[in-house]
């Protein structure tokens, strides 16, 4: 990838093309995971709650990494985007079957970007 670096009013800025923006920016938004729940007094998690941040979490990290939105995660995998929205936001509890849809749609898109090099 190549840049330029521009000056304005004594700030340096750095010129990338507009797929690199949008990629990094999606990059930043994904640093934004759902949080992982405390631990009781004894040291155990909530099983659901862990669970669910643990999907969410997993799912942001692979969508983010094979360069895909939350609309274009969900039309691949077939599924309402509010739903991918609940999902990543850990606010559902996603079914067997949501859970293979997505992760079919995650490894095609990883295998894309590899052949796009990324």
């Amino acid at each position: 990838m190549s840049t330029q670096t521009i000056h304005l009013e004594g700030k340096s800025y750095v010129i990338v093309p507009s797929e690199e923006y949008h990629r990094l920016v999606t990059l930043s938004r994904a640093a934004d995971l759902p949080p992982l729940p405390e631990p009781d007094a004894k040291g155990n998690y909530p099983a659901i709650e862990y669970a669910c941040a643990t999907i969410a979490r997993n799912i942001i990290r692979d969508r983010v990494a094979a360069g895909l939105s939350q609309k274009e995660l969900a039309k691949m995998a077939g599924i309402r985007e509010e739903t991918l929205c609940r999902i990543e936001t850990g606010k559902n509890i996603p079914s067997v079957p949501t859970i293979d849809k997505i992760d079919r749609a995650l490894k095609q898109a990883a295998k894309r970007a590899v052949k796009k090099g990324r």
